[in-house]
């Protein structure tokens, strides 16, 4: 099988890795792909943004799977071009991607199928959010409608600043180009939980869970990033409660979007917070989470492809899937200023010392080919993943090979698995 990736992100070096593995891959072709990724696809450049070149390009390579990663090329309609082009593809269409490119959207459809959510108003002038904002006591969260690669949310302790952060979000200010409409909801307190399911439409099957970390500094602090780190266990979730998530929010949701004319095939993220009254849903996202991929496939030992494959034919209920028992934890490393102004064009070393480590995968998202050199292109850099016994275990070896990396201005969080850590009987 020839097997075509969209994206240029850790997500998709993870998904080429694990499709890589499969008895039936011949050949992957990743577009545009990153530094890092040479080794396992042959690189096509394109600019994700643009749906013509993308479908020129699926239609020159007449892969036999196609496997769309970013949002943005589901928002723009990459699935329905190239499904009407009779090209099969893992991803779904623009329709059912709402569930992640706009958040009124989502928040309006958890509440028409009783799916537990925060309480909520949308909000398309400033006027809105000054009536909207006297239900809501502080802190308050304000959140882009449209996709803001993970930094579209504000956590605001006062009405006032709320109304500010609106404000910004209104005017261009915050995000570098104008909402025209925005979400307020109330703020929710527990831990939050990374819950990714197959769908074909019909069927869902859960991944492992996962726990992101999401803020840019140690012990939950500073701005929200697309991703610090995240680490897998069976521990997360006990399966009462996994059961619970799958009969309540992720089966409701697939049938939900298939009664409306929708249906979903493709990854369903539910971002849940799990709070005294139960688990509630953050938000969806339309496809696999960066960087909960990168933990959840480093635990896979069954065949990634025919699950996607079998996801595209409406069998996924005869797919089995099976796991690694144990943990895995994925550390990401940035450039120095991210989520705000960074600079790149540094040179990695190092890569060749972890290399060498078993149970250790580093996954490239922002990296570069320049003048024969590896070098920093993006915001978050590496992902550098490892698989353990226990959470501990993982962690550990993460953290070593990370010690191993170098390249100017690199920032990692130190922290990775902490709320896990001190949990009572946590080994």
């Amino acid at each position: 099988m020839k097997i075509l990736i969209f994206g240029s992100g850790g997500r998709e070096h993870a998904l080429a890795w694990a499709i890589a593995k499969s008895d039936r891959v011949t050949e992957i072709v990743c577009a545009p792909g990153n530094g890092g990724m040479a080794s396992l696809a042959r690189l096509v450049p394109v600019s994700l943004s643009d749906l013509g070149a993308m479908v020129e390009i699926a239609l020159r390579e007449r892969a036999d799977l196609t496997v769309v990663g970013p949002e943005l090329p589901l928002s723009l309609g990459l699935v329905d071009a190239l499904q009407q082009r009779g090209l099969k593809v893992f991803g779904p269409t623009q329709a059912a991607a709402m569930l992640e490119s706009s958040k009124s959207f989502a928040k309006r459809f958890l509440q028409r199928h009783n799916i537990p959510t925060a309480n909520y108003a949308v909000c398309t002038s400033a006027e809105e959010v000054d009536n909207a904002i006297e239900f809501f006591h502080p802190p308050i969260v304000v959140k882009a409608d449209g996709l803001a690669a993970g930094k579209g949310v504000v956590i605001c302790q006062s009405r006032r600043s709320a109304i500010e952060a609106a404000q910004g979000l209104f005017d261009g200010k915050l995000l570098g180009s104008a909402e025209q409409q925005l979400v307020i909801e109330e703020f929710l307190v527990g831990e939050e939980v990374s819950f990714l399911c197959l769908s074909d439409g019909k069927h869902v099957a859960p991944l492992v869970p996962a726990q992101d970390h999401k803020r840019v500094g140690e012990g939950d602090t500073g701005p929200n990033t697309g991703g610090m780190g995240v680490y897998s266990t069976d521990d997360i979730l006990e399966p009462e409660m996994q059961e619970w998530i799958m009969h309540h929010i992720a089966r409701p949701t697939i049938r939900g979007m298939a009664e409306e004319g929708t249906p979903f095939v493709g990854v369903l993220y539910i971002g849940l917070m799990m709070t005294a009254r139960g688990p509630q849903v953050l938000e969806f996202n339309a496809r696999f989470g960066d960087p909960e991929t990168q933990a959840i496939l480093m635990r896979l030992d069954s065949d990634l492809v025919d699950a996607l494959e079998a996801c595209v034919e409406g069998r996924l209920s005869e797919t089995e899937f099976r796991w690694k028992p144990g943990a895995s934890a994925c550390v990401i490393a940035s450039s120095g200023g991210y989520p705000g102004s960074f600079q790149t064009g540094f040179a990695i070393a190092g890569l060749e010392d972890v290399a060498a480590m078993p149970n250790v995968q580093i996954f490239h998202s922002g990296t570069a080919i320049s003048g024969g050199k590896l070098r920093t292109s993006g915001g978050r850099v590496l992902g550098v993943t490892a698989v353990g016994a226990t959470l501990p275990q993982a962690l550990v070896l993460a953290y070593e090979a990370m010690g191993k990396v170098h390249f100017q201005d690199m920032y990692y969080r130190r922290d990775i698995g902490h709320r896990a850590l001190h949990k009572p009987g946590a080994h």
